[in-house]
Protein backbone atom coordinates (compact mmCIF):
# COMPACT_ATOMS: atom_id res chain seq x y z
CA UNK A 1 0.00 0.00 0.00
CA UNK A 2 2.85 2.38 0.83
CA UNK A 3 4.43 1.62 -2.57
CA UNK A 4 1.19 2.59 -4.32
CA UNK A 5 1.15 5.87 -2.43
CA UNK A 6 4.75 6.51 -3.45
CA UNK A 7 3.88 5.84 -7.11
CA UNK A 8 0.94 8.23 -6.86
CA UNK A 9 3.21 10.85 -5.29
CA UNK A 10 5.69 10.44 -8.16
CA UNK A 11 2.85 10.64 -10.69
CA UNK A 12 1.60 13.86 -9.10
CA UNK A 13 5.10 15.36 -9.07
CA UNK A 14 5.45 14.50 -12.76
CA UNK A 15 2.07 16.10 -13.38
CA UNK A 16 3.34 19.32 -11.78
CA UNK A 17 6.57 19.23 -13.78
CA UNK A 18 4.63 18.47 -16.98
CA UNK A 19 2.28 21.37 -16.23
CA UNK A 20 5.23 23.78 -15.99
CA UNK A 21 6.67 22.37 -19.22
CA UNK A 22 3.24 22.68 -20.84
CA UNK A 23 3.05 26.36 -19.96
CA UNK A 24 6.30 26.92 -21.86
CA UNK A 25 5.20 24.61 -24.69
CA UNK A 26 1.73 26.14 -25.09
CA UNK A 27 3.02 29.70 -24.70
CA UNK A 28 5.63 29.25 -27.40
CA UNK A 29 3.13 27.63 -29.75
CA UNK A 30 0.60 30.42 -29.33
CA UNK A 31 3.28 33.11 -29.63
CA UNK A 32 4.72 31.63 -32.80
CA UNK A 33 1.29 31.14 -34.36
CA UNK A 34 -0.50 34.28 -33.25
CA UNK A 35 2.37 36.80 -33.32
CA UNK A 36 4.72 35.44 -35.98
CA UNK A 37 1.94 33.75 -38.03
CA UNK A 38 3.75 30.42 -38.22
CA UNK A 39 1.48 27.50 -39.16
CA UNK A 40 0.09 25.83 -36.04
CA UNK A 41 1.88 22.48 -36.56
CA UNK A 42 5.48 23.81 -36.80
CA UNK A 43 4.60 26.16 -33.92
CA UNK A 44 3.36 23.16 -31.91
CA UNK A 45 6.55 21.23 -32.69
CA UNK A 46 8.78 24.13 -31.59
CA UNK A 47 6.77 24.55 -28.39
CA UNK A 48 6.92 20.82 -27.72
CA UNK A 49 10.71 20.77 -28.05
CA UNK A 50 11.06 23.75 -25.70
CA UNK A 51 8.72 22.09 -23.21
CA UNK A 52 10.66 18.82 -23.52
CA UNK A 53 13.86 20.50 -22.33
CA UNK A 54 12.04 22.11 -19.40
CA UNK A 55 10.43 18.79 -18.40
CA UNK A 56 13.75 16.94 -18.69
CA UNK A 57 15.51 19.37 -16.36
CA UNK A 58 12.69 19.48 -13.82
CA UNK A 59 12.04 15.70 -13.95
CA UNK A 60 15.65 14.92 -13.16
CA UNK A 61 15.64 17.34 -10.30
CA UNK A 62 12.24 16.76 -8.70
CA UNK A 63 10.54 13.57 -9.93
CA UNK A 64 12.63 10.58 -10.83
CA UNK A 65 15.36 8.78 -8.94
CA UNK A 66 18.83 7.94 -10.14
CA UNK A 67 19.22 7.32 -13.83
CA UNK A 68 19.77 3.75 -15.02
CA UNK A 69 22.20 5.14 -17.58
CA UNK A 70 25.75 6.34 -16.95
CA UNK A 71 25.71 8.97 -19.67
CA UNK A 72 23.64 12.15 -19.38
CA UNK A 73 23.75 12.60 -23.16
CA UNK A 74 22.41 9.06 -23.74
CA UNK A 75 19.80 9.62 -21.03
CA UNK A 76 18.65 12.85 -22.68
CA UNK A 77 18.69 11.17 -26.09
CA UNK A 78 16.35 8.42 -24.92
CA UNK A 79 14.24 10.93 -22.99
CA UNK A 80 13.99 12.97 -26.20
CA UNK A 81 13.21 9.89 -28.32
CA UNK A 82 10.29 9.12 -26.02
CA UNK A 83 9.22 12.73 -26.51
CA UNK A 84 9.54 12.46 -30.30
CA UNK A 85 7.20 9.46 -30.29
CA UNK A 86 4.81 11.53 -28.18
CA UNK A 87 5.29 14.42 -30.60
CA UNK A 88 4.26 12.16 -33.49
CA UNK A 89 1.07 11.26 -31.64
CA UNK A 90 0.50 14.91 -30.69
CA UNK A 91 0.89 16.31 -34.21
CA UNK A 92 -1.22 13.54 -35.75
CA UNK A 93 -4.02 14.14 -33.26
CA UNK A 94 -3.76 17.91 -33.65
CA UNK A 95 -3.97 17.61 -37.42
CA UNK A 96 -6.98 15.28 -37.19
CA UNK A 97 -8.77 17.44 -34.64
CA UNK A 98 -7.94 20.78 -36.31
CA UNK A 99 -8.01 20.09 -40.04
CA UNK A 100 -10.46 17.18 -40.16
CA UNK A 101 -12.74 17.78 -37.15
CA UNK A 102 -12.42 21.60 -37.46
CA UNK A 103 -11.68 22.26 -33.81
CA UNK A 104 -9.57 25.23 -32.77
CA UNK A 105 -5.85 24.42 -32.76
CA UNK A 106 -5.86 25.42 -29.07
CA UNK A 107 -8.54 22.86 -28.17
CA UNK A 108 -6.77 20.28 -30.34
CA UNK A 109 -3.51 20.90 -28.48
CA UNK A 110 -5.16 20.43 -25.11
CA UNK A 111 -6.93 17.21 -26.12
CA UNK A 112 -3.86 15.76 -27.81
CA UNK A 113 -1.71 16.58 -24.79
CA UNK A 114 -3.96 14.52 -22.53
CA UNK A 115 -3.39 11.50 -24.78
CA UNK A 116 0.39 11.98 -24.87
CA UNK A 117 0.84 12.66 -21.14
CA UNK A 118 0.46 9.04 -19.96
CA UNK A 119 2.82 7.70 -22.65
CA UNK A 120 5.49 10.20 -21.65
CA UNK A 121 5.22 9.48 -17.92
CA UNK A 122 5.30 5.69 -18.18
CA UNK A 123 8.03 5.54 -20.82
CA UNK A 124 10.25 8.14 -19.13
CA UNK A 125 9.79 6.52 -15.74
CA UNK A 126 11.47 3.40 -17.13
CA UNK A 127 14.76 5.31 -17.52
CA UNK A 128 15.24 5.72 -13.78
CA UNK A 129 15.67 3.63 -10.66
CA UNK A 130 12.38 4.34 -9.00
CA UNK A 131 13.11 3.62 -5.40
CA UNK A 132 9.67 4.72 -4.33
Amino acid sequence: MARMGAHLNQFLKYFGVAAVGYIFDFGMMVGLHEILHIHYLPAAIAGFIFGLVVVYILSNRYVFGRSKLNSKSVEFGIFALIGVIGLGVLTTLMWLLTDIAHLSYLVSKILATVAVYMWNFLARRSLYHNDV
